[in-house]
């Protein structure tokens, strides 16, 4: 319902303030609005050639676009025809019809082929009986954490599987995981049409998102030259580790979650250990060390990952005879399910990125960014804290959005700057929350998502105080 209340208010809101700036004259065209992609500049008036100054008039037609840009770059002149389109400023993202077909081609298509994929070995994870023996491991915590999930549920190895791809920073291999768990829950739940307690409490500790090896942050950070682009990997972690607890106790707080559980209590504490002994290992290292531990151990442990699972798998071929399959034939069962899947949270995603096209090419978003910018310098906040709010900000909404205002960031203030820094930890230590929502709640077609938003939206802000004070602290 809140979801909902959300999607239809930014939808009207943005609709609202477009056709309101055209008909004060603001705004000369809105076709970007619809059409146009982003970066593309935004017209603000057309001339003809003749009505321009000479010296403006030659420049154009000498270039070889046809093009001319102020010293400032704020003001653009494109010659098309004997008449100058005038430009100030670029779109913040793409418009409707662009998001609509690049929803389809660059990421819908992806992830249902990491779907199919990963579904598939998840497959051979449940046929060849692992996925049960790893449930009856780790149900000793999990039935703490979730008490309405039976011990031994395949779901407990579903969810621990999309953890260690968030620890490791796979998001290509946490969704499918995630999108098999709330499947798996949504078998134990009543009410089909609401979230259930165990839905919830998953959903908001992946929101959190505890990250051990934030890769791609380290990778934007080396492209822009940073002198140490590692360095802002503590902060990443240590953010990520409290917005995890935070989750933990929100959600638990409010489902009366008993905490005194020494195997809990010690799950944390082998947490805890494994980030502090591979900080101590990492500082030791210089930086092409560092850089290529990084860059590589994610993808190790997935090989293994996905290694051990077809060895056990092909270790226990009896099994997969006895059910008149085999090894192969079961990934293929698995891979067929993760395109249904796909299939399935198509409609979700596009009506959700339409709806942050339309808020973002509005200016609604800049406008309310802006009102919180004043506010907190009014406050006397530090005024690098502030020029990397629009990140934390953004970033519940569009991951691709706040991944282009932290580069950008990056190159204006500096990427050893205070706000590049923060920028970068606001990035790994947030979640795109409402296209997170959309899509887990999607897959299974729940409609009552209760108290799931607010509380993923109450631990993203609890990261981005935690990664203020953690910078304040470190840089």
């Amino acid at each position: 319902m809140a979801l909902s209340r959300f999607w239809l208010t930014i939808i009207l809101l943005s609709v609202a303030y477009i056709l309101a700036l055209l008909a004060l004259g603001s705004n000369y065209t809105i076709d970007y609005v619809v059409n146009g992609k982003k970066d593309d500049p935004i017209i603000k008036k057309e001339m003809y050639l003749q009505q321009l100054p000479l010296y403006l008039q030659d420049t154009l037609q000498k270039a070889k676009d046809h093009r001319y840009a102020t010293s400032s770059k704020d003001t653009l002149y494109i010659l098309d025809n004997q008449v100058v389109k005038i430009a100030v400023g670029k779109q913040a993202t793409d418009g409707i019809l662009p998001t609509c077909k690049n929803t389809i081609f660059d990421l819908v298509l992806p992830l249902v082929a990491y779907l199919s994929f990963f579904c598939g070995i998840l497959q051979l994870l449940i046929d060849s009986g692992a996925s049960e023996k790893i449930a009856r491991f780790l149900s000793p915590v999990f039935v703490k954490v979730f008490p309405e999930v039976p011990a031994n549920h395949p779901s407990i190895s579903y969810m621990m599987l999309n953890f260690a791809a968030n620890f490791l920073g796979l998001d290509s291999a946490a969704t499918p995981f995630g999108l098999k768990a709330m499947e798996s829950l949504q078998e134990l739940n009543k009410e089909k049409d609401s979230a259930s307690n165990s839905q919830i409490m998953f959903m908001c500790l992946h929101a959190a998102g505890l990250t051990l090896i934030p890769t791609s942050i380290i990778g934007y950070r080396a492209a822009q030259n940073a002198q140490n682009p590692a360095d802002v990997m503590l902060p990443c972690i240590i953010t990520s580790f409290i917005g995890t607890i935070a989750a933990l106790v929100i959600v638990g707080i409010r489902q009366r979650i008993n905490f005194k559980s020494t195997a809990l209590l010690l799950s944390i504490g082998v947490v805890v250990g494994t980030i502090t002994g591979l900080l101590l290992y990492i500082t030791r290292l210089d930086l092409i060390q560092k850089n290529h531990f990084t860059n590589n151990i994610s993808n190790v442990l997935l090989l293994v990952i996905i290694f051990s699972i077809l060895a056990y798998a092909f270790s226990k071929e009896k099994m997969f005879d006895a059910a008149g399959k085999n090894v192969f034939t079961s990934f293929i069962e698995g891979a067929a399910s993760g395109l249904k899947t796909g299939q399935t949270v198509f409609p979700y995603i596009l009506g959700m990125l339409v709806a942050i096209s339309l808020f973002r090419n509005s200016g609604v978003f800049e406008i309310i960014s802006g009102v919180l910018a004043k506010g907190f310098l009014m406050l006397g906040i530090d005024k690098q804290i502030v020029d990397a709010l629009p990140i934390a900000i953004l970033r519940p909404f569009n991951a691709s959005g706040s991944r282009g205002f932290m580069i950008d960031s990056m190159k204006t203030y500096g990427v050893d700057s205070l706000t590049g820094r923060l920028a970068c930890v606001f990035q790994c230590a947030a979640e795109t929350t409402f296209y997170v929502i959309a899509v887990y709640f999607g897959s299974i077609k729940v409609k009552n998502t209760r108290y799931t938003l607010s509380t993923m939206l109450l631990v993203d802000l609890i990261c981005v105080i935690a990664a203020i004070f953690l910078c304040l602290l470190f840089f």
